[in-house]
C-alpha cells in the first residue's frame, strides 16, 4: 500500500507542476504579445523614476521674508532648464525652520536650506551646535558656470571669513553666503553737498562737527531710542577699527578679558562721549522708538543716526526736511587714514549633512553665484548678493540709497565687518544683546560710565564662561 501511494504521490507532483508551466507560459505569453502602449508605459516609468530619483531630485527649504520666495522659483526654473533630468522642489514659508523640524530630527532633512543662524526657531544654530552641517569650503575654490573666475574670487572681501559662514573658527566655510546688508551711519546727503560739509572720516572729526550741527539747528546724533541694539552699528565696527579681528572675536567669544582692555574701552567710550558732549544727543532720544527717532533725523532735528540699507524702503512716506536725501558713511575710524568700516549681515545658505542629494545641491549653489543669478536675485528679491559687480547688476531694482552705500564697499571706500555671538550655552537666562546694549542708555543719559558699562560687561562673560564650562 505504502508503494502504491507513494507511486500515486509522484503522479501527482508531475501532473500539478505540468499545470504550473503551462500557466507560467501562458502569462508569459500574454505579457510578450499585448500592444506596445503597456511596454512603452513601463518603460516611461522606468525613465520618470530614473529622472525623478533620489539622486536627481533637490528639496530646497525657504525662509519666505522680506526678500520673499519669486526669486528661488525663477533660480530653481533656470537650472533645470539648463540640466535637464532634475526636478527641483522648493518649499517656502516664513515659519519655514518650525516646518523643517521634525524633518531634520527624523534624519531626512531638505537638501539645501536658506534660514539664518538668527532665525527664532533656533534649527540653523542648533544645526551649527551638533556638527549637523556640511562642509562646503572646496565649493568656493569651482569656477563660477561660463564665468571666468572662481566663487571664492567673486565674493566680497570677508564674506567667507565671518562667523557667518565660518562658526567654528578653524577656517573651514559650512555656510554660503546669499544677499548682504550694510549698516552704520547715515546723514542728509543733500544737506551736506549743498552747504560743502565733508564726511567725518575720524571720531575726532565727528564729535567737532557738533558746532557745525548747532549751525544747522540741529543735534550731532540721535538712535532708535527704546530699541539701543541699533547702536550695535556703530559699536562693532569700531571694535573692528580699534582693535583687528582677534578684538572682535574676543567680543563675539564672551572672553571676559577684552573687557579690561583699551579696544574696549576706546570703544566705549564714544558713547560716554556723545552723553557728555553739549548739543551731541538729540533731547529725547532716549524715549523714542525706531520710527519717530527716524523720522525726526530726516526732518532735520539731528545729522547722523544709525541704520541699515533698507532705511530708505522702510521711511518712504516718512516727512523730511527739503531738501532731503540719504546718504551712508558706514562708521568713523580712531586714526586718520584709515578705511572707514560698516557692519554687514549676510544671509545664508547650508546642506544638512544629512542631505540625501549633497553633489546635486553644491551644483545648484555653484549656479546661484552666476551673474544671471545675481540679477535674477535684485529683479524678484530686490537684494543685493555678496559678490563683486551685484550692484551694477541689481542697480534697477534697488534704492538708489543701496546703491550708493554697496558702491563704496565695492570702490574699497567701506570696509564691511561681519559680526554674530558665539552660541550661548544652553540652559542659560543671559541675552546677550540686552547684556551689551542696554546699559548704553544710562552711559549716554550721563547716570554711567564707559568704566562702569566694560565692568559689568565683564562679570556677564564670566559667567558665560562659567555656564560653559558645566555645559
Amino acid at each position: 500500500m505504502k508503494l502504491i501511494n507513494e507511486s500515486e504521490n509522484k503522479m501527482m507532483r508531475k501532473v500539478i507542476g505540468g499545470l504550473v508551466l503551462l500557466l507560467l507560459g501562458l502569462i508569459l505569453f500574454g505579457c510578450s504579445s499585448d500592444d506596445s502602449s503597456g511596454s512603452s508605459k513601463d518603460q516611461g516609468e522606468e525613465n520618470d523614476s530614473e529622472s525623478n530619483g533620489e539622486s536627481e531630485v533637490l528639496d530646497i527649504a525657504v525662509f519666505e521674508g522680506a526678500y520673499g520666495s519669486d526669486y528661488w522659483t525663477a533660480v530653481a526654473d533656470k537650472f533645470m532648464e539648463e540640466n535637464p533630468g532634475t526636478q527641483i522642489n522648493i518649499e517656502s514659508n516664513p515659519k519655514i525652520g518650525d516646518l523643517i523640524r521634525p524633518k531634520i530630527v527624523s534624519g531626512n532633512p531638505p537638501d539645501l536650506i536658506y534660514l539664518n543662524a538668527a532665525d527664532p526657531s533656533g534649527v540653523t544654530q542648533a544645526l551649527i551646535d551638533e556638527k549637523g552641517i556640511e562642509e562646503i569650503t572646496d565649493l568656493f575654490d569651482r569656477t563660477v558656470p561660463g564665468e571666468d573666475v572662481t566663487i571664492k574670487e567673486k565674493l566680497i572681501d570677508g564674506a567667507l571669513e565671518s562667523k557667518f559662514m565660518a562658526p567654528y573658527g578653524d577656517g573651514k566655510v559650512y555656510l554660503a553666503p546669499y544677499n548682504y546688508n550694510l549698516m552704520g551711519l547715515w546723514y542728509n546727503k543733500e544737506l551736506f553737498e549743498n552747504e560743502s560739509i565733508s564726511i567725518p572720516e575720524t571720531w575726532d572729526e565727528f564729535f567737532d562737527y557738533t558746532e557745525v550741527a548747532t549751525e544747522h539747528d540741529r543735534a550731532l546724533f540721535t538712535y532708535q531710542g527704546i530699541h539701543p541694539g541699533y547702536l550695535e552699528e556703530i559699536l562693532v565696527p569700531a571694535i573692528y577699527d580699534r582693535g583687528g579681528q582677534e578684538a572682535l572675536d574676543q567680543f563675539l567669544n564672551y572672553d571676559p578679558e577684552f573687557w579690561k582692555s583699551d579696544v574696549a574701552l576706546d570703544v566705549l567710550s564714544i558713547f560716554e562721549q556723545i552723553g557728555s558732549t553739549d548739543n551731541a544727543l538729540m533731547e529725547g532720544t532716549i524715549a523714542l522708538n525706531h520710527t519717530q527717532s527716524q523720522t525726526s533725523f530726516m526732518q532735520g532735528d539731528a545729522m547722523f543716526i544709525p541704520n541699515g540699507n533698507w532705511f530708505e524702503t522702510e521711511m518712504e512716506d516718512a516727512p523730511t526736511e527739503d531738501p532731503f536725501g540719504f546718504g551712508f558713511m558706514g562708521v568713523p575710524a580712531f586714526e586718520s587714514g584709515d578705511t572707514l568700516t560698516a557692519q554687514t549681515s549676510i544671509e545664508q545658505i547650508y546642506i544638512p549633512k544629512d542631505s540625501d542629494n549633497k553633489e546635486l545641491a553644491k551644483d545648484f549653489l555653484t549656479y546661484l553665484y552666476t551673474d544671471e543669478s545675481v540679477l535674477l536675485n535684485g529683479e524678484k528679491a530686490h537684494g543685493a548678493m555678496a559678490v563683486k559687480g551685484a550692484v551694477e547688476l541689481v542697480k534697477d531694482y534697488i534704492t538708489t540709497s543701496s546703491y550708493n552705500a554697496y558702491k563704496q564697499v565695492e570702490k574699497g571706500e567701506i570696509y564691511p565687518v561681519s559680526s554674530s555671538f558665539a552660541a550661548l550655552p544652553s540652559g542659560t537666562n543671559i541675552n546677550i544683546s540686552d547684556e551689551v546694549y542696554k546699559p548704553a542708555v544710562e552711559v549716554l543719559s550721563g547716570d554711567s560710565t564707559a568704566q562702569e558699562w566694560a565692568d559689568r560687561l565683564y562679570n556677564v562673560y564670566v559667567q558665560i564662561q562659567e555656564d560653559m564650562g558645566n555645559e
